[in-house]
């Protein structure tokens, strides 16, 4: 039986959800999708500028992406990671050349979690040191020392993994340290930073784990130089720089990996290990993995990597990535984000703060964008999750699918999106701001 309501009910009698108290949960039904749009069982029809969770960046239902996973699922459904696999070798290929010179193989995992728990172990036997440092706002996923190097709120009730360490990164609108610029934002925070490496033993630490973007904790674009510093640091400390692209990889910023960004690392500097998951497949079938960077994977010709999984490189998801870089390139997809988001949505979401005080700060790039909503411009004080909540019922009834964090509205649609549809969006956008201020 196709209704919503038989959907909520199964859903309601047997799913467990994430991240949630059980008892009063209402999910909201999808029941199809293609391109921007998603649907229910009643016909109604939504903008989703949410992108799910922010991974379906080459939009729903991309016919050749379907069509790759139905081919390969008919000639070879599954295969064992020892073995080799046309389409996983072809994966790795595509993947490696977006990352540029000095990347030798990819690692591939089951998402961007254990993404970064693996690029976590190979710093740690590369390095032979344990601590990890991230900072608080950021968020790499729930596994062990995933959720631990997490430094959001879901950490602490999962702080099982052991040698993580914490800091401060820079956020100019709501500054740690007392800035004044963003330049003065970077200084500060590299100061910070170098004192934290000392203090904790610069010996002891194996890896930086740093987003692209941090785009859970509020799509904070990192002020000029942040990078450039990261890297002066990893090098002159002997730590490795993981660049955590889950979200913010594959055309999310309008370029491959947001570290390639001009945006976001002006200076070009390179990382060591490159996580990814997300927007490499749009999650059609689940996959992540581990760009790694020569120097570290030769370590490991003689050395056993001590790591695996049995769906690493799985075919169908190995082939749903070919098919999504080779879209990508023929469609000209990342230029459209970046154009997007250049044009349209950076303009117009600024145009919408002119209009209503609650909005703070406009940040992002390509179609990467949050809304950091205040109940004062002066203050800068967050409005309530009751505002929030009050927010996202009026984007609903009006067709708009949104990504909400905090005290924040997330911009997000898929890479695909177009200038219409974004347009679309920004009125109902407007007209929800202005139903709930007055």
């Amino acid at each position: 039986m196709s209704t919503n309501q038989h959907t909520l009910d199964l859903d309601r009698a047997h799913v467990f959800h994430s991240w949630s108290a059980q008892g009063a949960l209402a999910p909201f039904v999808i029941a199809g999708a293609s391109g921007t749009e998603v649907w229910d069982y009643d016909g109604n029809r939504y903008l989703d500028f949410s992108s799910q969770l922010v991974n379906v960046n080459i939009g729903h239902s991309h016919p050749k992406v379907v069509a790759a996973i139905q081919e390969q699922a008919a000639n070879l459904a599954t295969v064992a990671p020892a073995h080799a696999n046309l389409q996983r070798g072809e994966a790795a290929a595509r993947i490696l050349a977006k990352a540029g010179p000095g990347f030798d193989k990819v690692f591939f995992t089951n998402g961007g979690a254990d993404a970064n728990e693996n690029a976590i172990r190979m710093a740690r036997l590369f390095t032979g040191r344990d601590k990890v440092l991230s900072t608080y706002r950021s968020y790499h996923g729930n596994t062990g020392a995933a959720v631990v190097a997490t430094g959001d709120w879901r950490r602490v009730p999962n702080e099982y993994a052991r040698g993580h360490v914490h800091f401060f990164g820079p956020f100019p609108y709501r500054s740690e340290f007392w800035s004044d610029s963003p330049e003065q934002e970077t200084e500060r925070a590299l100061q910070h930073l170098e004192r934290v490496i000392v203090s904790e033993g610069a010996s002891s630490i194996a890896a930086l784990l740093l987003e692209g973007v941090p785009g859970t904790a509020g799509v904070i674009m990192p002020p000029p130089g942040w990078y450039a510093g990261v890297r002066a640091l990893c090098d002159k400390y002997g730590i490795l720089w993981i660049a955590d692209e889950v979200m913010s990889g594959f055309g999310r910023t309008g370029d491959w990996f947001a570290w390639q960004n001009a945006e976001v690392n002006p200076d070009g500097v390179v990382p060591d290990l490159i996580t990814f998951a997300k927007g490499v497949n749009s999650g059609y079938v689940p996959v992540g993995g581990v760009v790694i960077s020569d120097p570290v994977s030769h370590t490991f010709d003689d050395q056993v990597f001590p790591g695996g999984l049995t769906y690493s490189g799985h075919p169908l998801a190995a082939a749903s990535i070919v098919a999504s870089i080779d879209a990508m390139e023929e469609e000209g997809i990342l230029e459209n984000a970046a154009a997007i988001g250049r044009d349209v949505l950076g303009p117009g979401l600024r145009a919408l703060a002119e209009s209503h005080p609650m909005i703070g700060e406009v940040r992002g790039v390509g179609v990467f964008w949050a809304l950091d909503l205040v109940t004062s411009r002066e203050t800068r004080e967050p409005v309530p999750a009751s505002t929030i909540g009050a927010l996202k019922k009026e984007l609903m009834a009006r067709g708009l699918l949104p990504f909400a964090a905090d005290n924040r509205i997330h911009v997000v649609p898929p890479c695909t999106v177009t200038a219409e549809e974004c347009l679309r969006a920004l009125a109902i956008l407007d007209e929800a701001f202005t139903a709930v201020e007055n």
